[in-house]
């Protein structure tokens, strides 16, 4: 069993840090600052986002969202959002299957 306290965990600002990475899934844990974003993009893969701390707006086409701990998303493959911090966030991304079915098998990072 492995296990992490999200709350405690050390992740910095534009250093995200992959918990687990297996056939079945990726776990990465990113702190993002206030009024910084993760801008409009879209994954291989089926997409969670679990806020830790903090508060976010979510943005994906012409729905909005925003929450602060214990919220959480879900992203279907190659739908398009953004996460904007409003507040300093913590947050768990969860990305399944890992790889997703049309990345490149030579993707690592």
């Amino acid at each position: 069993m492995q296990h992490w306290d999200l709350t405690a965990h050390a992740v910095e600002p534009h250093r995200p840090e992959v918990l687990d990475s297996t056939g079945e899934g990726r776990a990465i844990l990113l702190a993002l600052p206030a009024g910084e974003s993760l801008q409009e993009h879209q994954v291989h893969e089926r997409a969670w986002v679990l806020v830790v701390s903090g508060t976010i707006r979510l943005t994906a086409g012409d729905q909005h969202i925003e929450g602060g701990p214990g919220l959480l998303a879900a992203f279907e493959p190659h739908e398009r959002h953004e996460v904007r911090a409003q507040s300093d966030a913590r947050l768990l991304l969860l990305l399944a299957p890992w790889p997703g079915e049309g990345r490149p098998p030579d993707w690592r990072s």
